[in-house]
C-alpha cells in the first residue's frame, strides 16, 4: 500500500469512527516506514480536523465527534511511542480540567481532543479537579497553556482562584489561560485575568496555535 493511501486511510477511519481500522492504518504507517508526526498530523489529525469542522458547521453531532476522537486516540496511542523523544520535547504542553465542584466533561474532553490534533502534548486533568492540584502541576511540569471549564455557576469561582494561586506562586507570566463553558464569558475572562474565553473547544484550540 502506498504512504498516501495509508494516510488517507487513517483520516478516512477518524472521520468514520472506525478505531480498528484506525489500528491497522497505524501499524501499517509503521511497517511502511512512515514517519509517526507525518502519520499523526497528516492521517489522524487530518480526520479530526475534517470533524471538527463538520461539528462547527453542525454537520456531525456529539456522539460522532467523541466517536472520532475515539478512533484518533487509538491511532496515537501506536503511532506516539514511535516519535522520536526530541520532537515530542519540542511540544507545547497543556492540561485540562474541569474545575472543583464540576463534573460535566464532554465539552473538556472535545477540548482535549483539538488540542492533541493541533499538536499539543496535553495532560487531561478531568473532571471535579482540586484547585491547588492545578496550580502546583502548572508549575511543576513547565506547563505552556490551562484550558479550564466549568458549566455551572457557582463553580466559576474556581478559576479566579486557579489565576490567583499562579499569580502568588511566580508562574503565572509563564502560562496561558483559557476558560470556557455555557456560564463564562469574554468579560468574566478579564475580570478573572485569564488569557482568553474560548467560544467552543475549535475556538480554544485555534487561538493557542495562534499565540504560540
Amino acid at each position: 500500500m502506498s504512504k498516501e493511501a495509508i494516510l488517507n486511510k487513517l483520516s478516512d477511519a477518524v472521520v468514520n469512527g472506525k478505531p480498528e481500522l484506525a489500528k491497522e492504518g497505524a501499524n501499517e504507517a509503521l511497517a511502511a516506514k512512515i514517519d509517526a508526526l507525518d502519520a499523526i498530523n497528516n492521517g489522524l489529525v487530518k480526520g479530526m480536523s475534517i470533524v471538527g469542522d463538520k461539528y462547527g458547521a453542525r454537520q456531525v453531532y456529539l456522539p460522532q465527534v467523541l466517536m472520532s476522537a475515539h478512533t484518533m486516540y487509538a491511532g496515537l496511542d501506536i503511532l506516539l511511542p514511535a516519535i522520536p523523544k526530541a520532537a515530542v520535547a519540542s511540544m507545547k504542553k497543556c492540561a485540562t480540567a474541569v474545575v472543583e465542584g464540576d463534573v460535566h466533561d464532554i465539552g473538556k474532553n472535545i477540548v482535549k481532543t483539538m488540542l492533541t490534533a493541533s499538536g499539543f502534548s496535553v495532560n487531561d486533568l478531568g473532571r471535579d479537579v482540586p484547585i491547588q492540584q492545578i496550580v502546583d502541576l502548572a508549575k511543576n511540569d513547565k506547563l505552556d497553556a490551562i484550558a479550564l471549564s466549568t458549566l455551572m455557576t457557582p463553580t466559576m469561582d474556581g478559576m479566579k482562584s486557579a489565576v490567583d494561586g499562579l499569580v502568588e506562586n511566580g508562574y503565572r507570566k509563564n502560562v496561558k489561560i483559557c476558560i470556557g463553558g455555557a456560564p463564562t464569558s469574554a468579560e468574566f475572562a478579564k475580570e478573572i485575568g485569564a488569557d482568553h474565553r474560548d467560544a467552543n473547544a475549535q475556538d480554544c484550540a485555534a487561538w493557542l496555535k495562534e499565540v504560540f
